[in-house]
């Protein structure tokens, strides 16, 4: 099927970030041809033009590309350490990204943040207890419950009229049972972009501490947050909510190295981690030594690179913004605090069920279908704009052409 391309907004040429560092000069506008390398996200859904899992079309930053070059160099690839400065390299990243001081021996190393956060629901309950969900969410949050015998307990995040997500308290409060052991938080929300304020962080701690739960905070998009927002680890609130609150962090969003499988969860109270470290025992895979290698890279070396890919994506969020609100009538982007995935509201459009379905029957754009990420998702899409904007000015001429179609009196 072939589609045509209206002319959409024009791109902008790259501006300088906050470092004097120009963007040109890591060259995001390079599209780099992903075909035939396995990937996931370009070959699901053959010719469609890809918007939907989370990983960027960007190359990784260059450090951690010559450090795995040297490691490849080296030829053997055993079962694997990590190396003497990765915790160093991690607490320092922790204390100036966040202000965030951690103790080497709170970290631990762990494969992907799906595992993380299924270790968590063995190490937090017993079969037949409950886990506490804040929908939508990200989908394996979904399904972790159920992989270990668990009762799946919802509450939802309400969309208010300024086009932002919040909590309401009551429904919250409501959700816990006398079986629910575990609240699985996100934060940054994926698929909303909500940066969380301090205040309600305190508030959702609060209601944990009252009612005897056990916090996971996975916090995998804590890195990609925009200007005038600030992201808080749940577990710096305060001491009595660090103890009770295993926070799963990794590069694999920031750096774009999600391939390389390395995460860390961070535990600060002993007898928890050692919990966790029992729960993970004979499920959880090893690190592997390509992964230690480019974490240890990225949080050393990547920061420059980090902070132009934030203006990039900033710039993408703010042009996509723009072109929903002047091209797609009846679509209402839900602007992201933090991400590069953008939630769209398509209901309006007449698209309540199965949107993503039609961008990619009519547009050939793939989208993440929003009932897939729980209550509350219903006729919405998540799209990525984690890519060229040469790409993205494509896929949404496409959505566009495809709405106006739709439209048209039969």
């Amino acid at each position: 099927m072939s589609h045509q391309h209206g002319k959409g907004y024009e791109i902008q040429p790259s501006q300088r970030s906050s470092t004097g560092t120009t963007l040109m000069e890591y060259d995001f506008d390079h599209i780099i041809d992903r075909h035939e390398t396995g990937s996931l996200k370009w070959e699901r859904y053959g010719d469609a033009l890809p918007l939907w899992v989370a990983d960027m079309d960007f190359a990784a930053p260059e450090p951690v590309l010559r450090a795995l070059r040297a490691r490849m160099d080296h030829g053997v690839f055993g079962y694997s350490l990590p190396s003497d400065g990765l915790r160093e390299a991690v607490v320092s990243w922790l204390a100036r990204r966040f202000d965030w001081h951690v103790d080497p021996a709170a970290l631990l190393f762990i494969p992907g943040l799906v595992s993380g956060f299924n270790v968590a629901c063995r190490a937090a309950c017993h079969p037949g207890q409950g886990v506490l969900v804040q929908t939508p969410v990200y989908p394996p949050m979904l399904a972790a419950p159920a992989n270990h015998g668990l009762m799946r307990d919802e509450t939802m995040l309400v969309l208010e009229t300024d086009g932002r997500y919040g909590v309401d308290w009551e429904a919250m409060e409501a959700a816990i049972t006398a079986r629910t052991r575990l609240f699985l938080l996100c934060s940054p929300h994926n698929p909303t972009g909500r940066v969380f304020a301090a205040e309600e962080l305190a508030r959702m701690a609060e209601l944990c501490l009252r009612h005897d739960l056990l916090i996971c905070s996975d916090e995998i998009h804590c890195d990609l947050v925009y200007a005038g927002q600030r992201h808080i680890p749940t577990a710096m609130l305060g001491p009595e909510i660090a103890a009770r609150t295993i926070t799963l962090m990794a590069p694999s969003k920031t750096f774009n190295i999600p391939g390389l499988g390395f995460s860390l969860a961070i535990i600060e109270d002993p007898t928890l981690r050692t919990r966790y470290e029992a729960a993970a025992q004979g499920i959880v895979p090893h690190v592997g030594a390509l992964g230690y290698v480019a974490a240890l890279a990225a949080y050393s070396e990547g920061e420059l690179w980090l902070e132009a890919c934030l203006h990039y994506l900033e710039e993408n969020r703010n042009y996509l913004a723009a072109y929903v609100a002047a091209h797609m009538p009846g679509i209402r982007l839900v602007l992201p605090e933090a991400t590069y995935l953008a939630w769209l509201d398509c209901r309006e459009a007449g698209l309540r069920e199965k949107a993503a379905q039609f961008f990619l029957d009519c547009a050939g754009v793939a989208l993440n279908e929003g009932a897939t990420f729980g209550r509350g998702g219903e006729g919405f899409v998540r799209l990525n704009f984690g890519c060229s904007r040469a790409m993205l000015t494509r896929a949404l001429n496409c959505m566009a052409s495809a709405l106006r179609i739709s439209a048209r009196p039969a």
